[in-house]
């Protein structure tokens, strides 16, 4: 993963003896926040605990030299930096006077979004769970990049607390070339949601932290006009979703039903039940249970109905081990009446994530063993290559002349149509795999066959 916090920004804003501690800190790329208070001593919070940065108080005039650099403060207390990601937020006596500012650090991680790269290419509108802090809006910024840089697509993104594109009119370069609409007044988020529809016909609409009913009926109306989704919101998994009652339309709503004596005799279930009452806005559902560990729900419609049955067990997980690899795991439905259908449910995800490398499996594996993997990538993105690069370092060296190179990967349709590429491939004696997607996750599972 790359990381771009721009902390030197940040820290030019402090008083002094502030950035010149942290500045020469050996552990400054952990540093979370910096708070000042007024008559107390400056703390720093880091990953690993806190810690005080000088015996000197904070002043008036300490907090006063800082306000003054930044730009103002909004309705919510919150502040920004030109052009970067980070935060920073007051709080205000019983006059107004701010005697206390709390100094978030924004970083722009690169690569966060390799788990799930594969879902962005299934169009599908994503709904990312979690609890706060665990990086939700980190997650959105990437894959909003991705969609309007690699895959060309018009993005735009609901940006109601300058938290994913900054506090500035300039938004941060971690979107890419995704547009930003900001948001005037909290309570506005969805007359703005649906203003992107109206006035700026986007393919892609990004908005963060999801929250209230106005917000959720806002989406399901943008899902039902055909524009692709992508959202967050609190919530440790999709079960705590539906028991709310102010997002359950995100996931399709539930309502109470009555059944006949027959059929609650069948299901082993009162009379009255509750039942999905429409569509859902989102068809995929990403618990971010940690930053490694992953749970997807890759049909929403599906996991929402066997919760209300109380007969749901988690069908995917994905995680990534110490070494960077990617672990895929599947787990069956149990109940007789859903065994076909969980047969066929896992049959298809699997296919859709395994079976492109059992077409293509390398046949001569051992011969790359020892040796760099040269590359020729044919009709793949720079943005693409660069990820690889990134992942693999110096396992893999990435090549634009045919002659140096010991593997050719392309994509499916276009090589099948390049016979002079085939021609000179067979003369040099010079392996072929194709992929039938430009995925990172795919790319990755086949070079991982030649390195590990």
């Amino acid at each position: 993963m790359n990381i771009d916090d721009d902390l030197e920004k940040l820290l030019k804003n402090l008083p002094f003896f502030i950035y010149q501690h942290v500045h020469n800190h050996s552990n400054k790329e952990k540093l979370i926040e910096i708070v000042l208070d007024l008559g107390r001593r400056p703390e720093a919070r880091f990953t690993t605990g806190p810690e005080y940065l000088s015996q000197k108080v904070i002043s008036w005039q300490d907090i006063d030299y800082t306000t003054r650099r930044i730009s103002k403060f909004s309705g919510e207390n919150r502040a920004g930096i030109e052009r970067t990601l980070h935060r920073i937020s007051c709080i205000r006596n019983r006059q107004f006077l701010i005697n206390g500012l709390t100094c978030r650090v924004g970083r722009a991680i690169f690569g966060t979004i390799s788990i799930i790269r594969d879902l962005l290419e299934s169009r599908k509108s994503i709904l990312i769970l979690g609890k706060p802090g665990v990086g939700k809006t980190t997650i959105i910024r990437e894959i909003a990049r991705i969609l309007s840089d690699e895959m060309e697509k018009r993005v735009i993104i609901i940006d109601t607390s300058n938290e994913i594109a900054g506090d500035s009119d300039v938004p941060h370069n971690g979107i890419g070339r995704a547009r930003r609409m900001q948001v005037a007044k909290t309570e506005l988020q969805h007359k703005i949601m649906l203003e992107a529809i109206e006035n700026h016909m986007p393919q892609v609409i990004v908005i963060d932290e999801i929250g209230t009913e106005l917000e959720a009926l806002a989406a399901r109306t943008i899902a039902e006009k055909g524009v692709q989704l992508v959202g967050t919101t609190h919530g440790n998994c999709l079960e705590n979703l539906i028991k709310n009652p102010s997002l359950s339309d995100l996931v399709g709503g539930i309502q109470y039903v009555t059944i006949s004596d027959e059929e609650a005799k069948r299901r082993g279930t009162q009379k009255s039940i509750l039942e999905r009452k429409s569509y859902p806005a989102f068809q995929l559902a990403v618990e971010v249970n940690n930053v490694y560990s992953w749970t997807i729900h890759e049909n929403v419609e599906n996991s929402v109905d066997l919760i209300l049955r109380d007969n749901f067990t988690i069908l995917q997980t994905r995680s990534i081990k110490k070494n960077e690899k990617l672990s895929i795991t599947y787990k069956k439905l149990q109940k007789d009446f859903l065994t076909k259908n969980s047969w066929f449910l896992n049959r298809e995800m699997i296919a859709i994530h395994r079976n492109w490398f059992e077409m293509y499996k390398p046949k001569t594996l051992g011969s790359f063993k020892n040796t760099t993997l040269v590359i020729y990538p044919y009709s793949l993105s720079k943005n693409l290559i660069r990820e690889i690069l990134v992942k693999l370092g110096n396992k893999v060296v990435i090549t634009r002349k045919i002659k140096q190179a010991n593997l050719i990967i392309g994509l499916k349709k276009h090589l099948r149509q390049n016979f002079r590429l085939k021609n000179l491939a067979h003369q040099r004696k010079i392996p072929i795999y194709t992929i039938n997607q430009r995925s990172i996750y795919q790319i990755m599972r086949l070079l991982q066959f030649f390195i590990s």
